[in-house]
């Protein structure tokens, strides 16, 4: 039950603020009605009180000796005026006034006649003589009555009564008239409360609307502008001092962002001048290497293996050159080649460079049947092909089936590369298209890897509007890119 009265009820703060006002006017609505009714009802029975004392029972006098000078004027009542003798507690005579004009014939006619119950004649009995009225239930046919007891000329009981109905017709006819009246203001509260908290909460709009549009800025990185400022930030509101509050945040915010951008500008500027400048010297000590094992004279073994490890340590060094050039490029935002590119043929091309490389490896290649084509840069697509198999050939052991599988899904490309490896470390999983991440560094080394080619991918993939993602478990490892 808890949780369907938490999902009645309204969300928004502008539904909480009517239903609220709502619920107020419902229950001062309700307050007022019921005050109002019971007050009429009060004063109204006052009133019969009244009457019945003026009365001084003339209507129960003129049945106390029927025929003995009891002139008709005695019995010129309200209709429905009660009259009951009483003696030694039993009633003797009783009668009401219908507003016929046999009324004036006497109590004897049958359509002034009037029965008492037993439980009725115990109340009639058990009223104070000359006290205060008391109530008297008649039936569904006469209703409730007022009644009053005084004494007789003969030692009996004289009873006065006067009906309630038209003092109750009267409240319900009050009670109609405010269920409508307060019927028509709730609905016109609520209708004028509604446009009433809309026109209030328009600063708070204000505030969502700038939120919101902030959120959807891109503030991962890049040069990022916090233009947007909330208008209302009048300091003497709640809504101007969050609006200020979240100005000074904004402010704050651009600060860093843009100290962090000029901080990556500086660094992206850093790694491409100098990689450009690494370039120059690595290739000349690449040089001086094949140069100096080219020598036609005797070159001592111990001599020759430094050179080829130098050889082998200025190639490596060139390769890392060049990702850091191309990655400083793509993260400085270089605008790539832009031309129709044939996926089917870089796919193929890959598997067979990736076959002649790792021939241990059992490679798989699956094609849909017509050639997949977009706009792109083929030279960086065909890398972001060579590296993920790469990796794949790297990071897992011969005999490791390898399966690149190429595929339209909706208004979108899929390239997967696929393996039945031992997998990625779960540790490693999130941070696998970091630069310079490696799963196993040992055997990196030895086997030439950099770290590199991931961030690689993932790099010129965001620079084709794409994306890549990873999962890994032990048995299988996909890599999927996603290409507009």
């Amino acid at each position: 039950m808890r949780a369907r009265a938490a999902g009645l009820a309204p969300r928004t703060l502008r539904a909480r603020l009517i239903a609220g006002l709502l619920v107020l006017l419902v229950v001062t609505c309700a307050a007022v009605g019921f005050a109002t009714t019971a007050a009429l009802r009060h004063f109204l029975v006052d009133r019969l009180d009244q009457q019945l004392a003026e009365s001084g029972g003339r209507y129960a006098a003129s049945l106390e000796h029927t025929g003995q000078g009891a002139g008709p004027d005695t019995r010129a009542q309200t209709p429905g005026t009660l009259g009951v003798r009483l003696l030694g507690g039993r009633v003797t005579a009783a009668g009401v006034v219908d507003g016929d004009a046999d009324d004036t014939d006497g109590p004897d006619d049958q359509d002034d006649r009037i029965t008492f119950t037993p439980a009725q004649q115990r109340v009639l009995a058990a009223l104070p003589v000359g006290g205060p009225a008391g109530a008297l239930d008649l039936g569904r046919v006469q209703g409730h009555y007022r009644v009053r007891a005084v004494a007789g000329r003969d030692g009996d009981v004289l009873v006065s009564g006067l009906p309630l109905r038209p003092a109750e017709d009267t409240v319900r006819r009050l009670e109609t008239l405010e269920l409508m009246v307060f019927a028509i203001a709730v609905v016109a509260a609520g209708a004028a409360g509604a446009l009433w908290v809309r026109w209030s909460l328009r600063p708070l709009r204000r505030v969502v609307g700038m939120a919101e549009r902030v959120s959807a800025m891109p503030l991962a990185s890049g040069e990022v502008l916090l233009a947007e400022r909330v208008p209302d930030d009048d300091p003497r509101t709640e809504v101007g001092r969050v609006g200020a509050a979240l100005n000074r945040m904004l402010g704050h915010v651009g600060d860093a962002l843009s100290r962090r951008h000029a901080v990556e500008a500086r660094l992206r500027a850093f790694a491409a001048d100098a990689s450009h400048e690494l370039r120059t010297p690595v290739a000349a000590v690449r040089g001086h290497a094949e140069l100096a094992l080219r020598h036609p004279g005797d070159v001592p073994a111990p001599v020759r293996h430094s050179l080829e490890r130098i050889d082998a340590e200025a190639l490596r060094m060139g390769a890392i050159v060049e990702d850091l050039l191309l990655l400083a490029r793509l993260d400085a935002g270089r605008p790539l080649a832009e031309e129709e590119v044939d996926l089917t043929r870089i796919a193929l091309n890959a598997v067979a460079d990736a076959r002649a490389a790792g021939p241990d490896h059992r490679w798989r290649l699956a094609l849909p049947e017509e050639p997949v084509l977009l706009r792109g840069d083929e030279h960086r697509l065909s890398q972001v092909a060579a590296n993920l198999l790469a990796n794949a050939r790297t990071h897992t052991p011969p005999g490791t089936e390898v399966r690149l599988q190429l595929e339209r899904v909706g208004g979108q490309v899929e390239l997967s590369v696929t393996d039945d490896g031992p997998g990625i470390a779960p540790e490693l999983l999130d941070r696998v298209f970091e630069r310079f991440v490696r799963g196993d560094r040992a055997r990196s080394r030895a086997t030439g890897s950099t770290g590199l080619g991931l961030a690689i991918v993932r790099a010129v993939v965001q620079a084709h509007g794409g994306r890549v993602d990873a999962a890994s478990r032990p048995g299988r490892t996909v890599f999927t890119v996603r290409l507009p």
